[in-house]
């Protein structure tokens, strides 16, 4: 005998079914959205810090400069496990310097000038990255979003097998839903290619970190750094005796004299003022989609070797492809006006798959007034909270608390919304609030305060 549930415990099954596929979807479309902005991460660490000394290149010995005085300005405070020198490039010309607990500005003499306070720009990187969920946690929930987004995206094609066929069939607007319907399978048509390759990407970058803790644990006695090392190379063995500042000049000369006209980006030392310190330096390659090699030398500048990111195995390059794929950093500004546009019809594809799937539900007599408002406000909300974060660090300076302003703001507008249900109310208070919020944003941006 079968004893079947009672209808009070199937509505409260299906209930918590939406709930959770709402949620999924919102957190779907927010690392949409932000990934969309990031875009012009380099971009907007300019607007958000207009006076800032730029230069096309630094000379080797003013980073050194640079370094003696950053390292001379933390003495007696924690040594810094790592040195990063941001080397100045085309899209952000400046130099910083960025260790454990700082990061600073030098000019061309390699003086510091001030902080970098680019303190919105991280945030919205860190909201695409990992949801600013701190920890191995953030980067799995982004790394499953990814791997829904493409499942989402077979799907999609497998379910609708006229899809390709009618690629450029867009019925009129109607109450019917067809004319939405339309433009959300159009827009995944379109952008199929491209939002195969970030959501393979991003999933691949987000639960990398899952999976290198995993064999870390059953294969490497818990060393998860041994895993990546066949991709990137080995750390270099800790040896925490005391020792002079590394010679990054010599290092810099030799790329120079041996790697002419190759641009370079990063200069990172591990472990400074150790005798286990060792110098990195990254150069990148034009037409190539690996994010660059890493150049190994010793704390007197010599030479050791490369990572073989370059001209490694093929899975070697393929790893060190995936970031610049993902977040289209290749072909210089073409590139990411392409991928702004995308990542924009991507998140409209997320926001309207929503709504198709709330018009069916009210077109059988199923009301859902309260999530509909909820959607409302995930759709219209999210981006509007993002653009004050932008406004308040503009005007009120670099130290605020934008994730949670982010987050608690977020959260306020959608117990709002769970009482506000009047039909399309709330929706069009959003949307006239966030075209108000960009003019002001768009202003401030401009006007280089």
């Amino acid at each position: 005998m079968t004893i079947a549930p009672d209808s009070s415990t199937v509505k409260r099954a299906l209930s918590a079914h939406a709930a959770i596929g709402l949620l999924a979807g919102a957190l779907l479309y927010i690392v949409s959205l932000s990934g969309t902005i990031a875009v012009f991460s380099e971009e907007w660490q300019r607007i958000e810090q207009p006076v800032a000394p730029e230069m096309t290149s630094i000379d080797p010995q003013a980073v050194q400069r640079g370094i003696d005085a950053v390292i001379a300005s933390e003495a007696g405070k924690p040594r810094t496990t790592h040195l990063y020198v941001h080397l100045p490039v085309e899209a952000v010309p400046r130099t910083v310097i960025t260790t454990d607990t700082q990061a600073v500005l030098l000019d061309k003499s390699g003086a510091i000038v001030g902080k970098e306070e680019i303190a919105w720009s991280d945030f919205v990187a860190q909201l695409h990255y990992m949801l600013n969920i701190p920890g191995l946690f953030g980067f799995i929930i982004v790394g499953i979003l990814g791997v829904m987004m493409l499942t989402l995206s077979l799907s999609g094609v497998i379910a609708h097998p006229r899809i390709f066929r009618d690629a450029f069939r867009l019925r009129a607007r109607d109450k019917g839903g067809l004319g939405l319907a339309d433009w959300h399978n159009r827009m995944s048509v379109w952008t199929l290619p491209f939002i195969l390759a970030i959501s393979l990407t991003g999933a691949l970058i987000g639960t990398a970190s899952l999976t290198a803790y995993g064999i870390g644990a059953t294969a490497y006695k818990g060393d998860t750094e041994a895993v990546y090392e066949p991709i990137f190379g080995a750390e270099g063995k800790p040896d925490n005796k005391a020792a002079p500042v590394p010679n990054v000049v010599a290092a810099l000369d030799y790329m120079a004299r041996h790697h002419p006209g190759q641009r370079l980006t990063y200069v990172t030392l591990h472990d400074p003022m150790t005798a286990g310190q060792h110098i990195q330096i990254v150069g990148t390659f034009k037409r190539r989609l690996v994010f660059g090699e890493y150049y190994n030398f010793d704390a007197q500048g010599r030479f050791i070797g490369t990572a073989g990111i370059s001209d490694g195995p093929v899975g070697q390059q393929m790893a060190a492809s995936n970031y610049n794929l993902h977040f289209g950093n290749f072909g210089g500004m073409p590139v990411k006006i392409a991928y702004f546009v995308l990542g924009m019809a991507l998140t409209a594809i997320c926001a309207t798959g929503t709504y198709i799937w709330l018009g069916k539900r009210e077109r059988r007599g199923i009301q859902a007034p309260r999530i509909r408002a909820l959607w409302d406000t995930v759709v219209w909300g999210s981006p509007l909270i993002l653009t004050l974060t932008f406004i308040l660090r503009k005007t009120l300076g670099n130290e605020l608390p934008l994730v949670a302003i982010f987050w608690i703001g977020f959260t306020i507008m959608l117990v709002v919304a769970w009482f506000v249900v009047a039909p399309g109310l709330l929706a069009r208070l959003l949307k006239r609030s966030l075209l108000i919020a960009l003019g002001l944003g768009s202003a401030l941006a401009v006007s280089g305060i």
